[in-house]
């Protein structure tokens, strides 16, 4: 029987009315042209319009509306009526707007023509496409090599993202930090260890023949709602859904399907989770060594009388290595150790492992709840060693389910976005455009920060993305940033990296993935790879916000051309002619990847380019898939102490990533603001405060620099004791840049060493 989860701060269910309003709300602020109506009937299907937000995978027989709340708010986003034109800049400079919420930014509407900063007047002027991309070229070829950095998020396609990456090694480096080292780095890293491949196991059938799914520190709710869909569809078919989180998230308790006409109009909730377990921030590895020790005891335990073993033995002997070891140690560890590192009870992690037990096909599910921890990379292993134990890894209805969080973070991996040499194929560059490209990996994005803060780095290209925003330590980011010789940022929208300019510093607007990109061929299409390592192509149809908008492809091509040497090799302006060009490029340089690549472009569901964990081969060093023995119960970089907090950074549903569409956050109860810290009844009374009290939260990583964030309001919640939370990027101020995970540098975002100082009473307690 599925156990009662009360969410007394949530309004309602994930899904149903709520959803609706606020998709409506949004379109209230934007007020986008009635076509964008048009786009969201076509998002996320065959020929369609690919999300901009989330990876979720395209299903082969998708709904008649296959798009989320949050994806429909991030489509009606890009296609505000709103124009921020150089006319903005008239009546506002640049310190000036550095009071601005990063909601009223945004807000100001779509770029419409390329900037450059004034520092004279402390604004932005208007420039040609000429001006700017000479102007780049300029300061770029007066910079040691080493000394730039080509970063980009999870928005641009495959296309772009290829040909921005051989800019960067014909430029004559490897410096291609992208946003995944900010979040799903760590299993990168950490599944290429342990299987032998850097991304999850399954495809969207696995979710249809799963028996059981484990959730680790993941919220489809607000991050992946289509995610729900096959979840609910699996409640009915009798599948169990156990849930570790420290906070409760309304998408894992309960869901109205906004699809269905009958749960609309009665209401009718599916319940998501049977067991929902509040595990402390960074407890993770405790709480897995839990179930597995369970898992082994009744292994034991059949082997003594006689029974079906439980552990598949066959797999583990021929399939894995390490098994021994790592079942030595879990036996060797005290059931009290597991409760006090995981905060969960012996009896409630033995009923979780008996649905895993019971159940012939798990997928294991996580998030940034695992990756964004100090050993993030061992919270990883320690999935997979759960999974591995029971064969739940290559084969049907089972295996490993990391959930990204931009809509092409993974792909631009695939296509040669890396810092690390070893992921590219140097010889095939070489072979296509004639060079000898740099050997040497490139840098991180802590150490690229690091590089700012010590002045190695002197400029950054940002095909996208709010990097000031998003990175740790971000007072000290600010001032670096503006030390830089160049800052080039590709934007549809102003954001806060913008309020801070370098010495020489370009605003470049592009198109959004939903807009008309007419090129010399006619409307181009781009092509972008799901969580599951699908590939699907999308096509704009929308009017661009404006006639001087240039596709991110155009750009990058714009900066190559004008920045490096020509050769007849370097094709920048047939490539940005007809984009199909790039894609046979791509085939050329990853052939078992994209085989027939232009000709499965719009293939329901996309087309997928295979996973060698996925059919049981493992290309780790030892062939074998490895089960990690760890030497710790705990994620943490720290130990606890009196005063001090876990500090986890928490997204709303009224945002994605470092974009504030508004600040109502229903699942939580928060409305009208996001400068709060929420805390459990038990450490509000501890500390002295009772809720409504003004605090500054001080960061306590020891390293002599204060960190500090004032003026939040306490908030009572269910969360562990030691365990609170507060709204990212507000709170990244709070975190160092070294506290990251080991293995993939990721910053450490769920489990903040902080400290509250009371900032003084609420006015009804003073009165």
């Amino acid at each position: 029987m599925a156990d009662q989860i009360p969410n007394p701060e949530a309004e309602g269910p994930s899904g149903g009315w709520g959803s609706l309003k606020g998709i409506a709300s949004i379109y209230g602020e934007s007020w986008p042209t009635p076509a964008a109506l048009e786009t969201l009937s076509r998002q996320n299907k065959p020929g369609g319009f690919m999300c901009v937000s989330c990876a979720w995978p395209k299903p082969v027989n998708y709904h008649p509306f296959e798009f989320c709340e949050n994806g429909a708010k991030a489509t009606l986003w890009d296609l505000t009526s709103h124009r921020c034109t150089p006319d903005f800049w008239n009546g506002h400079t640049v310190s000036e707007l550095r009071d601005w919420k990063d909601h009223d930014l945004e807000k100001t509407g779509r770029l419409t023509h390329p900037l450059l900063y004034n520092a004279g007047t402390d604004r932005y002027v208007e420039v040609t496409w000429d001006e700017a991309f000479e102007g780049i070229a300029k300061v770029l070829n007066s910079l040691e090599k080493e000394s730039v950095v080509f970063y980009s998020s999870g928005h641009a396609g495959l296309e772009a993202s290829y040909l921005y990456a051989l800019l960067a090694r014909l430029f004559g480096n490897n410096n291609l930090p992208q946003s995944s080292n900010m979040c799903h780095e760590t299993t990168s890293v950490g599944l290429m260890k342990v299987i032998g491949s850097p991304v999850g196991t399954v495809v969207w059938e696995d979710l249809e023949k799963a028996d059981a799914f484990f959730f680790f520190g993941q919220n489809p709710g607000s991050n992946s709602p289509r995610f729900l869909h096959p979840l609910q569809e699996a409640k009915k078919r009798g599948a169990r859904v156990v849930t570790f989180n420290p906070i409760l998230e309304q998408g894992l308790i309960s869901f109205v399907n906004p699809q269905n006409p009958i749960d609309m109009l009665t209401g009718r909730e599916t319940q998501i989770s049977d067991q929902y377990h509040q595990v402390k921030a960074g407890g993770d590895i405790a709480a897995i060594l839990g179930i597995c020790k369970h898992v082994i005891e009744v292994d034991d335990l059949a082997i003594v009388e006689g029974r079906e073993r439980v552990l598949d033995v066959a797999f583990i002997e021929e399939h894995t290595t390490g098994f021994d070891t790592f079942i030595d140690m879990v036996r060797a560890t005290a059931w009290s150790a597991i409760e006090h590192e995981s905060g969960l009870s012996e009896a409630d992690l033995r009923r979780s492992g008996d649905v895993y037990i019971g159940a012939k096909n798990v997928i294991g599910v996580y998030g940034m709840g695992l990756t964004q921890h100090s050993q993030g990379a061992l919270n990883v292993a320690m999935v997979v060693n759960l999974l591995m134990l029971r064969g739940n890894i290559g084969r049907e209805g089972a295996g490993c389910c990391p959930v990204r969080g931009h809509s092409n973070v993974q792909g631009q991996r695939t296509v040669g976005i890396a810092e690390k040499t070893k992921l590219i194929p140097m010889e095939k560059l070489t072979e296509l455009f004639d060079f000898d490209p740099p050997t040497k990996d490139g840098t991180t994005i802590v150490d690229a920060v690091k590089g700012l803060m010590d002045g190695s780095i002197k400029a950054f290209i940002s095909l996208g993305g709010n990097l000031l925003r998003a990175v740790p330590d971000q007072k000290e980011m600010e001032r670096v940033w503006a030390a830089q010789d160049l800052a080039v940022m590709v934007s549809t929208k102003l954001n806060r990296s913008h309020l801070f300019p370098a010495r020489t510093a370009y605003i470049l607007p592009c198109l959004s993935r939903a807009e008309i990109d007419t090129q010399a061929t006619g409307n181009q299409s781009v092509t972008t790879e799901d969580s599951f390592s699908h590939i699907s192509g999308s096509v704009g149809r929308r009017t661009p916000a404006s006639k001087a908008l240039k596709s991110e492809l155009a750009i990058v091509a714009g900066i190559a051309k004008a920045t490096l040497a020509p050769s007849p090799k370097l094709k920048w302006d047939e490539w940005t002619g007809d984009y199909g060009l790039v894609r046979e490029l791509i085939e050329y340089s990853y052939p078992k990847d994209f085989k027939d690549y232009n000709a499965r472009l719009f293939q329901p569901g996309g087309f997928y380019r295979g996973n060698s964990a996925h059919e049981r081969v493992w290309k780790t060093p030892e062939h074998k898939a490895v089960f990690t023995t760890p030497d710790r119960l705990n994620s943490l970089s720290f130990a606890d102490a009196d005063g001090r907090f876990r500090l986890m950074t928490i997204r709303s549903n009224d945002q994605f990533n470092t974009t504030i569409y508004g600040y109502s956050d229903r699942f939580r109860g928060i409305e009208g603001t996001r400068d709060v810290v929420l805390m459990c009844e038990a450490d509000i009374l501890a500390a002295g405060l009772v809720e409504g009290d003004s605090v500054t939260l001080v960061s306590d990583f020891e390293d002599g620099t204060r960190r500090e964030l004032a003026g939040l309001t306490v908030r009572r919640h269910a969360l562990p004791s030691g365990t609170i939370a507060g709204y990212y990027p507000e709170c990244n101020i709070l975190n160092a840049i070294d506290h990251h995970d080991e293995l993939s540098k990721t910053p450490a975002c769920k489990a903040i060493p902080v400290r509250l100082e009371a900032a003084g009473a609420s006015e009804s307690r003073a009165g």
